[in-house]
């Protein structure tokens, strides 16, 4: 598998399962970049949706992908702590285009104390049904949430409080 260079811009995309085209963030900045990890950074960048409506991202943001995992993870820093978006989807691939990877509509929004809300579960109920996932990929998923929940306990990978930090920091060199 290819994987982006250190320091350069990609576009992420997300899909769902069915092959459609879910959002597209603009531009992330590469601050690792291996066949199994990619970590990335981000600020205030743009982020379009399939039904065409778009938006900025509020606050900075240092994006967290794994080749193995059924999940990545957003930690965004705010005045108040770092917020953690995760979305339970495919291990991520790349090419030229972009970093790619389908979208189970299962997240886990985590808080600074380290809580955490299962959110979506009505949303993905809907396109298991419509899509018809498969029940291989109904069972990774209900692992992979309770593997996501075990690292956010253990404050493993990008949980670690010192990962956002870190990575950061390394951003904040590209700038």
């Amino acid at each position: 598998m290819s994987f982006p260079k250190t320091g350069s811009k990609v576009q992420i995309q997300s899909y769902k399962h069915n092959g459609s085209l879910h959002r597209i963030w603009e531009e992330t900045i590469v601050l690792k970049g291996t066949s199994n990890i990619v970590i990335g950074g981000n600020d205030r960048i743009l982020v379009k949706e399939a039904d065409g409506r778009h938006w900025r991202t509020r606050e900075p943001a240092i994006c967290y992908f794994d080749a193995k995992h059924w999940f990545n993870t957003i930690g965004m820093i705010r005045s108040d702590g770092i917020y953690y978006y995760c979305n339970l989807g495919s291990p991520f691939s790349y090419d030229e285009e972009a970093l790619k990877y389908i979208d189970y509509d299962l997240d886990i929004k985590v808080f600074p104390d380290m809580t955490y809300t299962l959110l979506d579960e009505d949303e993905y109920a809907l396109h298991r049904k419509q899509m018809n996932y498969p029940k291989a990929i109904d069972d990774i998923l209900q692992y992979s949430v309770k593997e996501l929940i075990s690292w956010i306990n253990q404050r493993k990978g990008p949980f670690d409080p010192q990962f956002v930090e870190m990575w950061y920091e390394r951003f904040l060199q590209y700038r």
